[in-house]
């Protein structure tokens, strides 16, 4: 969840015109991107190892 404060210092740099898409586009980039700040803060996150393992069986499975 992100507050209304960090919300507006997001705002305010965004361009002074967009269109609705490019603010829904922007606001879903902010959205996950606090989200992984806090899971990184949290030390809910995988190791390196661990992140090669799953991409490798990613790429078997789709590639």
């Amino acid at each position: 969840m992100i507050t209304k404060e960090k919300l507006r210092e997001y705002i305010d740099q965004f361009p002074d015109e967009l269109s609705i898409d490019e603010l829904i586009e922007r606001l879903l980039f902010v959205q996950k991107l606090e989200s992984r700040i806090n899971e990184s803060l949290q030390n809910d996150t995988i190791d390196e190892h661990t992140l090669k393992l799953q991409m490798e069986k990613w790429f078997e499975l789709n590639g």
